[in-house]
């Protein structure tokens, strides 16, 4: 049975950006979820898993609609890539999917669009060829919004298809969704020419996106851009101009998206002029700043990380993901990873919290096809 490869992400920039049509700058981790595919010719869709062991799903395509509600969570996120398919007249028949995953599951390392890509580019190859790499994003992010029910944005599905070895991926949302050409670009991320290693902080206190919290995230920067008069925060550059606000939660909502945009060009503009990446440092760390005060996503594990981690000598580090949980990553010297490492776990066992899984992270190849 042919197999296919979507890696989960880390965004080195760019939180909750995505969604207000803004900027991002993700990598993509050599972690991957697996996804063997093959045609069937019965009309349903079968769906079993590594990680969840048990009964496989078993569905009609002509049912999927009728049978959300009824299968179990999990399997929304490939059942909704079928039922897109099938429901854009790619795919007429049923298919059969197994799947494995090494992106740790609520880490905030994007498992869930890991898990939809591997199974999109599959049915592409597999029943439509001509789909484009655009497309095969919006259809993935359709499957999350509107099958597994979790509001996310573009990147996710645009780091696990479009990124490349060695490269960091600056994506422009709304200039990607209006089909702009220069819309998207590799810029590169060579942290072992400079001494460099990313290392990512697992907390190990997972985050739930399809719990309301996200949801509600975005909800306060819809009605944040409407009392601003403009189609999105993204069109806001000055934080001046938020003075416009009355309500303050919302303000501060709006304030992290507008600095989190300036952010992420500041950052693509360093890298991209071959900077040594170490200058970014602070930047990140402004980020966990924002996210923690303005935008209240972070969690007391997450700051304890964050805080260990420059304590001890990282150039930068900050929450990434959705928040209420997850990961943290680091910017760190190659020869100081062990001790911020070792400071990471101290400060989990002084805090009460359990001890982190950490490893580090190179920037590795989008969505593919194996052997």
């Amino acid at each position: 049975m042919p197999k296919w490869v979507a890696p989960g992400r880390v965004n080195i920039i760019g939180e909750h950006t995505d969604y207000n049509d803004g900027f991002v700058l993700p990598i993509a981790l050599p972690l991957v979820v697996e996804c063997l595919a093959e045609a069937r010719t019965d009309g349903r869709v079968r769906v079993v898993s590594r990680q969840r062991p048990g009964e496989p799903v078993l569905v009609a395509v002509s049912e999927l609609a009728a049978e959300r509600d009824r299968v179990p969570g999990w399997s929304r996120y490939p059942l909704g890539v079928v039922f897109e398919f099938a429901r854009r007249g790619y795919l007429r028949d049923g298919v059969d999917l197994r799947l494995d995953g090494a992106v740790p599951i609520g880490a905030g390392l994007s498992s869930s669009a890991a898990l939809s890509c591997a199974v999109a580019i599959a049915l592409r190859d597999l029943f439509a060829p001509s789909v484009t790499d655009r497309e095969l994003i919006d259809l993935a992010r359709a499957a999350e919004n509107d099958y597994a029910g979790v509001p996310t944005g573009l990147l996710d599905q645009s780091a696990a298809i479009l990124c490349t070895e060695g490269h960091a991926l600056f994506l422009d949302v709304r200039g990607f969704v209006a089909a702009e050409q220069t819309a998207h670009e590799q810029i590169p991320f060579d942290l072992d020419r400079f001494g460099l290693e990313l290392l990512v902080i697992d907390t190990g206190q997972p985050h739930a996106l399809i719990d309301g919290g996200y949801g509600r995230r975005r909800a306060q920067c819809e009605a944040a851009a409407e009392a601003l008069g403009v189609p999105a925060l993204r069109d806001i550059e000055s934080v001046a101009a938020l003075d416009g606000i009355g309500d303050a939660v919302l303000r501060r909502r709006a304030r992290h998206v507008v600095t989190e945009n300036a952010r992420v060009l500041s950052i693509a503009e360093k890298l991209r002029g071959g900077a040594d990446p170490r200058g970014i440092g602070p930047i990140l760390t402004a980020a966990h700043a924002s996210l923690r005060d303005d935008f209240e996503v972070s969690t007391p594990a997450l700051d304890a990380a964050v805080a260990a981690a420059l304590a001890a000598g990282a150039h930068g580090a900050r929450m990434v993901g959705g928040g209420f949980g997850g990961s943290v990553i680091a910017l760190v010297d190659r020869e100081r990873t062990a001790t911020v490492a070792d400071a990471v776990r101290n400060r989990f066992a002084r805090s009460g919290f359990d001890a982190p899984r950490m490893f580090v992270v190179l920037p590795g190849a989008g969505a593919h096809r194996v052997g």
